[in-house]
C-alpha cells in the first residue's frame, strides 16, 4: 500500500505531516510513500529531500489522492480535499468530529475509513502517538518565547553597573501539557514563574519544575484530572469566584500572564477579566492559548496581536505549532508513524484496521461506510494519579508537650527494665561464676552497650564520613581478638577468628565509606 502527504491548504499552515525522515521509518513497515510537490518547504524540507528518503514526489494534490491508499495530513480536509477521498481510502489527520459531523458522514457514505488524531485516547499505550499533547508543548514553549518578544525586560534579573534588573514574573494559568511546558522555558529563562490549575494533583509537578502553585483558599473536592482523560472538569460557581478573587489579587504584579485553560466540547472559560486586564502594568504580555475557543481572556482577538488602553499587549496567535514548522511537523509526523506501526503489526505493508485495538478504535471516527464516533470508553482506563495522604492534625502546643512527656515516660520506663534485668542476670552468673570470668564479661557487657548506643543506634542519615572513618579506628580492638587467636581453645580460637572477621569489615568498610562519601564532595 501507498501513503501520501498532500500539501496543507489552510492559510498560513505551514506543517506537514511526513518529514523525510518519517518516510524512511514508513518504508520499514512496508510501505511505499508519495508527497505532492511543495508539501514541505514550508516545515524546511525540500522535494530533493524527500526524493533522497526514497519518497515519490507528484505534482499536484488530484494525482496524489488518485495514486495513494492512505492519506496523512495536519488539518482537517477541505470540502474539495473531501470529494477527493473514495472507498477503501483511509484518511489519518486532525478531525475535531464532534464540530465536524457533516463531513464525517460525508466520508462514511463514500465508504472512506478516518482516523482523527484529536481522537487518541490518552492512555499510557497511546502516549507515543498523542498528537494533541505534541502540539500543545511547542504550543507551550512558543507562548514563553513570543511574550518575551512582546515584553520590555530581561525575563531573569540581573545586578550591573548601570543598574539593578528584576526578575519578571509570569503566571500560567492551567498546568495541562501547554501549560507544564511554558512553565518549563519561562523557569529556564529565569523568570519568578507561578501556575495555577484546578485540578489538585498537579501541584507537585508544578513544583518539581521550579514553579510556585497558586493555592486557593477554598476547599472543594476536585475530580482528579488523570480520571477524566488528563483534562480539567467544571469548577462550581463557588470555587469560580474564589479562583477569580486570587486573579485579581494577583494581576498587579505579573508581568506576563499565559493562559492555557480548556474543557472539552466546550467554550474556553473566562478567567482573566477586563478589570484584571486593567489592573496589569503597563508592557506587561498576555498569550492566549485558548484563542481558537473564545479565549480565556475575552478581550483576545482570534489571529490578532492588541493593546490596550493602559498598555497591556494581548497576543491570540492560534497557530503557535505552525510557527515552529519544523519542529511541530517531526513531531507529528512520528505520532503518525506510530499509529501506523499500530496499524501494521505485521509490517507487510498492509492496513489491518482492528478494531479490538482501544487506540485504534478510540481514534476511528469513520469506517466500514459507518460512523463510528463517539468511541466506547477503553477496555484499559488511565490510571488516575494516588490521592494525596491527609496531613496529619496539627496538634496543640499544650498536645505537643503531652505526646513528648508521654514519649519520654515510656522510653525511661523500658530503659530502666532493660537495666534492672541486666543487673539481675549479671548477679545471676557471679554467682556460679569464677572472678576472673566476671572482670572480662562485665567490659564485654558494657562495650555491647555503648557500641549499641553510640553506633548501632545512630540514623543512617547522620552517618557522615567523619561516622566512618571513627568506626574503622574503634576496630582498634581487632588486637584483643588477635591476642586470643592462638589460643588452646576450640571455642576461643573460634570467637576470637569471628571477632577478627568482624572488625575487618568494619575497619576496610569505614575506610571505604569514607573515600566514597568524599568523592562525592571532588570535581571529577
Amino acid at each position: 500500500m501507498k501513503i501520501g502527504t498532500p500539501k496543507e491548504v489552510h492559510e498560513g499552515e505551514n506543517r506537514v505531516a511526513m518529514t523525510p525522515d518519517s518516510a524512511l521509518q514508513l518504508q520499514k513497515l512496508g510501505y511505499d510513500c508519495a508527497i505532492e510537490s511543495g508539501a514541505g518547504t514550508a516545515a524546511g524540507f525540500s522535494d530533493a529531500a524527500y526524493e533522497a528518503a526514497g519518497v515519490e514526489v507528484i505534482k499536484t494534490a488530484a494525482a496524489l489522492y488518485k495514486a495513494v491508499d492512505i492519506v496523512a495530513k495536519v488539518r482537517p480536509p477541505s470540502e474539495t480535499e473531501a470529494k477527493r477521498l473514495t472507498e477503501g481510502q483511509l484518511l489519518i489527520s486532525f478531525f475535531w468530529p464532534a464540530q465536524n459531523e457533516a463531513q464525517m458522514k460525508l466520508l462514511a457514505e463514500k465508504g472512506a475509513s478516518v482516523i482523527a488524531m484529536d481522537m487518541v485516547p490518552r492512555i499510557s499505550r497511546a502516549q507515543k502517538m498523542d498528537a494533541l499533547s505534541s502540539m500543545a508543548n511547542i504550543a507551550g514553549y512558543r507562548a514563553v518565547i513570543e511574550a518575551g518578544n512582546n515584553f520590555g525586560r530581561f525575563f531573569t534579573g540581573q545586578i550591573t553597573a548601570a543598574g539593578k534588573v528584576p526578575p519578571a514574573k509570569v503566571l500560567i494559568v492551567g498546568a495541562g501539557v501547554a501549560g507544564l511546558a511554558a512553565i518549563g522555558t519561562s523557569t529556564s529563562l529565569g523568570a519568578i514563574t507561578y501556575a495555577f490549575d484546578v485540578r489538585p494533583e498537579v501541584a507537585e509537578q508544578v513544583e518539581s519544575m521550579g514553579a510556585q502553585f497558586v493555592y486557593l483558599d477554598f476547599k472543594e473536592e476536585q475530580q482528579d484530572g488523570a480520571a477524566t482523560g488528563g483534562y480539567a472538569s467544571v469548577s462550581s460557581p463557588e470555587f469560580r469566584e474564589a479562583q477569580l478573587a486570587k486573579f485579581r489579587e494577583l494581576a498587579p504584579e505579573m508581568d506576563i500572564v499565559i493562559t492555557t485553560a480548556l474543557i472539552p466540547k466546550r467554550e474556553a472559560p473566562e478567567l482573566w477579566t477586563e478589570d484584571m486586564v486593567k489592573a496589569m502594568k503597563p508592557g506587561s504580555v498576555i498569550v492566549d492559548l485558548a484563542a481558537e475557543k473564545g479565549g480565556n481572556c475575552k478581550m483576545t482577538v482570534m489571529d490578532e496581536k492588541i493593546v490596550t488602553e493602559n498598555g497591556v499587549t494581548i497576543i491570540g496567535y492560534t497557530d503557535f505549532p505552525s510557527r515552529m514548522a519544523a519542529q511541530s511537523s517531526t513531531l507529528y509526523a512520528t505520532n503518525i508513524r506510530h499509529m501506523m506501526t499500530d496499524l501494521t503489526p505485521e509490517k507487510d505493508g498492509k492496513v489491518n484496521h482492528n478494531m479490538e485495538d482501544d487506540v485504534i478504535r478510540g481514534a476511528t471516527v469513520a469506517h466500514a461506510g459507518a460512523v463510528t464516533f463517539p468511541p466506547p470508553p477503553p477496555k484499559v482506563a488511565a490510571i488516575a494519579a494516588a490521592k494525596p495522604k491527609e496531613k496529619p492534625k496539627e496538634l496543640t502546643a499544650e498536645q505537643k508537650r503531652a505526646a513528648e512527656m508521654a514519649a519520654f515516660k515510656a522510653q525511661t520506663k523500658s530503659q530502666v527494665t532493660l537495666l534492672v534485668v541486666g543487673a539481675a542476670l549479671l548477679l545471676a552468673v557471679g554467682l556460679v561464676a569464677p572472678a576472673s570470668f566476671m572482670q572480662h564479661f562485665i567490659v564485654f557487657v558494657l562495650a555491647v552497650f555503648v557500641g549499641f548506643q553510640v553506633i548501632w543506634n545512630v540514623s543512617h542519615s547522620l552517618h557522615t564520613p567523619l561516622m566512618a572513618i571513627t568506626n574503622a579506628i574503634s576496630s582498634i580492638i581487632i588486637l584483643g581478638a588477635l591476642m586470643q587467636i592462638g589460643s588452646g581453645s576450640f571455642l576461643v580460637i573460634l570467637l576470637a577468628a569471628l571477632s577478627v572477621f568482624m572488625a575487618g569489615i568494619n575497619i576496610f568498610g569505614g575506610f571505604l565509606v569514607t573515600r566514597r562519601m568524599l568523592a562525592m564532595f571532588q570535581k571529577s
